[in-house]
């Protein structure tokens, strides 16, 4: 098993900064993939970025330059650094891991807004 905690989501205006976190606790040394996915109003839950246990990383492609993804291994903890935020980054973000199995955070708001 594998519990997440998410953190760092709220309100900012457009040309932004956030930092979300997500701190891993469990079974961990099980895990091969970490990631964040989002998902706004009507719309299907996304990838956002993900990194390998290897450190190989990947972005969509409206998020390459502007959010950057990185672990912290003594502390269990993925970060997602979002930066030139704009309306329609609004969404929740969701931090995956998939281990042994696959585990959901409980999502935290992102709103961009002027």
């Amino acid at each position: 098993q594998v519990q997440l905690v998410e953190s760092g989501g709220g309100l900012v205006q457009p040309g932004g900064s956030l930092r979300l976190s997500c701190a891993a606790s469990g079974s961990i040394s099980t895990i091969s993939f970490m990631g964040w996915y989002r998902q706004a109003p009507g719309e299907q839950r996304t990838l956002v970025a993900g990194l390998t246990s290897d450190g190989t990383t990947n972005y969509a492609n409206s998020m390459k330059g502007r959010f950057t993804i990185s672990r912290d291994n003594a502390k269990n903890t993925v970060y997602l650094q979002m930066n030139s935020l704009k309306p329609e980054d609004t969404a929740v973000y969701y931090c995956y891991v998939r281990a042994t199995f696959s585990y959901w955070g409980q999502g935290t708001q992102v709103t961009v807004s002027s």
